[in-house]
């Protein structure tokens, strides 16, 4: 990776920092979504700790799946209103460097927002790891870049399109199933202690090397599609 690349990565990572600090529109809707899905299932089921074990990884990833989905689509909208995406088919800086600029910025926007939710996830559901904590921090990592480098590609994918925000959930979903299982059976895993997490974890490692490779090498073709 060399010495423009980076810069121009960081430039972009800046540029979103700063516009989202100003206005806090996505992660405030990221935020309100997420705690809902805790308050609501939480009073419903009234599960029980061991319960709680075996029930939670599944709401935990499904929560920050739609929560993502919100910061993807508003994203790329910045900057399909300000004429960057057309300004960056016309110049001759890297491409990619936008889209790399792009994950990492909704990857530390889904990172902070799990940080602040797992707390009400404890406490809510009265949860204790049987397993090893490093394994937890692994699983959140691997499984929210696997969530934020799909997202973040099929939501440039479909930013040009009429009804975006129906577009991104139909072409995510499908392609995230294998990802969330994985997400979803580790954190289980290491939760209950009743299995180990390895063999899902390095499945969901394999499967965020491919689609990074692959969203990186179509990520041209799909900014200068008409």
């Amino acid at each position: 990776m060399n010495t423009s690349f980076t810069k121009l990565t960081a430039a972009h990572i800046g540029k979103d920092m700063r516009l989202e600090w100003r206005s806090r529109d996505v992660f405030n809707s990221m935020l309100f979504f997420s705690i809902l899905v805790v308050v609501i299932f939480s009073f419903a089921f009234e599960p029980t700790a061991e319960e709680s074990r075996r029930m939670v990884g599944g709401l935990f990833w499904v929560a920050f799946l739609f929560s993502t989905m919100v910061a993807l689509n508003q994203s790329w909208a910045r900057e399909l209103r300000n004429g960057v995406l057309d300004a960056y088919r016309v110049s001759p800086a890297a491409q990619e460097a936008l889209f790399f600029g792009k994950c990492i910025g909704n990857f530390v926007f889904v990172a902070i927002l799990e940080c602040l939710m797992a707390p009400l996830f404890v406490l809510f559901y009265n949860l204790s790891s049987v397993g090893a904590a490093w394994q937890l921090v692994l699983i959140l990592l691997l499984g929210t870049w696997a969530l934020v480098i799909n997202g973040t590609f099929f939501a440039a994918m479909s930013i040009r399109t009429r009804n975006r925000e129906l577009m991104l959930p139909l072409l995510l979903l499908p392609v995230s199933i294998p990802a969330v299982t994985g997400m979803v059976s580790a954190t289980t895993a290491v939760l209950t202690g009743e299995s180990s997490p390895m063999t899902h974890i390095k499945l969901l490692a394999a499967y965020c090397v491919v689609f990074t490779a692959a969203s990186f090498a179509l990520f041209e073709m799909v900014l200068n599609a008409e």
